[in-house]
């Protein structure tokens, strides 16, 4: 079968049940634009590789093919159709916005679309089906539009909104993976830190806990975030048997002190939403502390079980140790 029919040639087409309309009439404008809407975020599907967004664009898809097939029906096409947009549907979009609202959080400033070039085609649906709303608001005082249409591309736009906000977050992670992953592969660094200095350390750290009279968790990894040893004072919360290897953790992973981080996690900051990342292994508080010879990192260490001051008063007085120390490495 042919391409091509040749009965558009006059400039009309045909609408689904057989009538025949003008190529520049309102109704197919609208759902020429959902085409062209689709078009965008077939791209953009092309580019992403978050599996969970991937799928919710390829419903979306389906969906723009419901919405224009009821645009492109004239009275007895409609009868005709079996599957048509729904409250349900509806529903379903709110709940995508609400999803990732909660796991993004707000925004407090205008976002400019060309963070990544996948967001950046989002950003670019998200238009044309704010001008595909419009066309249909404007058919929809001449012509029969369902309510439920006009509700569905009201809250599609919003969606993807957000999702191109995701594209951008679930980009910036997978980034820190993979540098943290490059770190991993590149095998031991010229120094390792010892079980012999990870005790001195804990012995340290315990010696200034009970000073200042707190019982505290110490824990020491080495340079691809391994633990090499965890010291529990008696009495030490339990919260900080978590704590303390993942402000460790964090030292190493990203290559500074733990609150060094506070400021980079705000929204807007470059750093916003890392601390749901990495298996919500990243602290973002004080404690944690990476151990350097000549810029190189060889582990790190974290205490808990005080106050953030109280924590990071006592990690002070182990990297002291591991100044003076740090020369018996090898």
């Amino acid at each position: 079968m042919a391409i091509y029919t040749k009965k558009g040639d006059k400039g009309e087409t045909g609408l689904l049940g057989g009538s025949r309309i003008s190529k520049d009439s309102l109704q197919v404008a609208c759902y020429g634009t959902l085409d062209e809407a689709n078009a965008a975020l077939g791209v953009a599907y092309s580019q992403i590789e978050n599996k969970e967004i991937k799928s919710i664009i390829r419903d979306i898809q389906k969906q723009l093919f419901v919405v224009g097939a009821e645009l492109a029906s004239d009275e007895k096409g409609y009868s005709l159709l079996k599957e048509k947009i729904s409250g349900k549907d509806v529903t379903t979009l709110e709940d995508i916005i609400d999803h990732y609202e909660k796991k993004l959080g707000p925004i407090h400033e205008f976002i400019i679309p060309g963070e990544t070039t996948a967001s950046s085609h989002l950003h670019l649906a998200r238009a044309i089906i704010r001008r595909a709303e419009r066309l249909i608001v404007n058919l929809s005082k001449t012509s029969n539009v369902r309510l439920e249409i006009i509700q569905f591309m009201n809250r599609l736009s919003d969606a993807l909104f957000m999702l191109a906000r995701a594209e951008v977050y679930y980009s910036m992670v997978e980034g820190i993976k993979e540098k943290v992953i490059e770190k991993i592969r590149m095998g031991k660094t010229s120094h390792e830190l010892t079980l012999e200095m990870a005790l001195k350390m804990a012995k340290v750290a315990e010696r200034k806990a009970a000073e200042i009279g707190v019982p505290i968790v110490f824990t020491a990894v080495d340079a691809s975030g391994n633990i090499v040893l965890l010291h529990r004072m008696k009495g030490a919360l339990l919260a900080s048997l978590d704590l303390s290897p993942n402000k460790a953790y964090t030292a190493v992973a990203l290559k500074m002190a733990t609150h060094e981080l506070a400021p980079l996690i705000q929204p807007g900051r470059e750093l916003y939403g890392i601390q749901v990342s990495n298996q919500n292994k990243i602290v973002t508080f004080g404690g944690g502390y990476p151990l350097k010879i000549n810029d190189e990192i060889i582990g790190g260490i974290g205490v808990s079980g005080g106050s953030v001051e109280e924590d990071m008063e006592i990690a002070q007085a182990v990297l002291t140790l591991f100044e003076e120390e740090r020369g018996g490495l090898h």
